[in-house]
């Protein structure tokens, strides 16, 4: 789990500090210990009869897990398949009620990004932080493939896919683990991970770089919050805007936008924070551009100048034919064992 306000020592070069130094170190005795004990079994993970692909990363806070989760759930409808999404459920009011998300699932008892979730794909969506019974409860409903957002950490539900999704700006920092650094677990645990996914990587995704499959995001509208109604985004090109982020990395929204040409008065809150309209009352009235993410919490006070921006992740067809022989191999084993 991410702190609030990541410590400026993870992704730059200033010096860890003594403490976090030592907690570091009893932070990764303990989460070997964990690994260690599910390796051998000690610890035991329990399987369902369906694919299990598990979204995640081994650094804290956000690398883009919930964009590439509704890019997969996507592909598999188009391919046939009925998916379901188990989660945790971060930032809810009560995080330990099982809460299936519905229309009228209030965003504190479903989190930000499983309503996100639900609203980009309206497929089941279970929260729990038991990912074993989530899971069930979503085999339960008709799912015929499990997608975990975020859980490569969670070792009680086992998992048939790994996929890792890795910040193209930050990468893993300065290697260490937390608190001295962003890393859940050691940079080894990536060796065994069977898909590497580089988010925001800025060629287009036609190739896998160094074990690295390149994801990129589509984008031409923006859409007010308030209303639905959309503008083409090169009608803010050249505008004074202010831009909203309360996301795992803010910058690299900002930076985006500034790429595209936009004027921008940036405003970074921490990752999951619900708003208020007072957090959004600024001294000049110019339109607010805001992420996905940051809208849904925003929706209840928006007002015609509010504006987010719809990003739609994009993968390699090489990677999705990869992934799609894997889930359907996956398939078999578990209708024939």
């Amino acid at each position: 789990m991410a702190p609030r306000k990541t410590p400026r020592h993870w992704y730059g070069t200033l010096p860890v500090p003594p403490t976090a130094r030592i907690l570091s170190k009893v932070f990764g005795g303990v989460s070997a210990a964990r690994r260690n004990g599910y390796r051998k079994g000690w610890l035991k993970s329990q399987a369902v009869n369906v694919p299990v692909i598990v979204v995640g990363n081994i650094t804290a806070g956000g690398t883009g897990k919930t964009p590439t989760t509704i890019a997969i759930v996507h592909r598999l409808l188009a391919e046939g398949f009925k998916p379901g999404v188990a989660s945790r459920g971060y930032g809810r009011a009560n995080p330990k009620n099982a809460v299936t998300v519905t229309t009228d699932t209030p965003i504190a008892e479903s989190g930000d990004e499983a309503a996100m979730i639900f609203a980009a794909t309206g497929v089941p969506v279970a929260l729990n932080v038991n990912r074993v019974a989530a899971a069930k409860t979503l085999v339960a409903a008709g799912c015929d493939v499990i997608v975990c957002d975020d859980g490569l950490q969670h070792y009680a539900l086992k998992r048939d896919i790994e996929i890792e999704v890795i910040d193209a700006q930050r990468r893993y920092g300065n290697m260490e683990l937390m608190p001295a650094g962003p890393l859940r677990e050691p940079a080894s645990r990536a060796d065994g991970i069977e898909f590497r996914i580089l988010n925001w990587a800025t060629d287009k995704p036609s190739q896998r770089v160094r074990g690295l499959w390149e994801m990129t995001y589509d984008f031409d509208q923006v859409r007010n919050v308030a209303n639905g109604r959309v503008r083409s985004f090169a009608s803010f090109i050249e505008q004074r805007v202010h831009a909203v982020a309360g996301i795992g990395n803010p910058e690299r929204f900002f930076e985006f936008l500034r790429a595209q040409g936009m004027l921008i008065i940036p405003h970074a809150f921490p990752d999951h924070h619900m708003y208020t309209a007072a957090d959004l009352v600024f001294d000049k009235k110019l339109p607010i551009l805001m992420t996905e993410k940051d809208a849904i919490k925003c929706k209840a006070f928006a007002d015609s100048n509010f504006y987010c921006v719809p990003v739609h992740a994009t993968l390699p067809d090489e990677f999705w034919d990869a992934l799609l022989t894997r889930v359907r191999a996956v398939a078999e084993e578990k209708v024939s064992g």
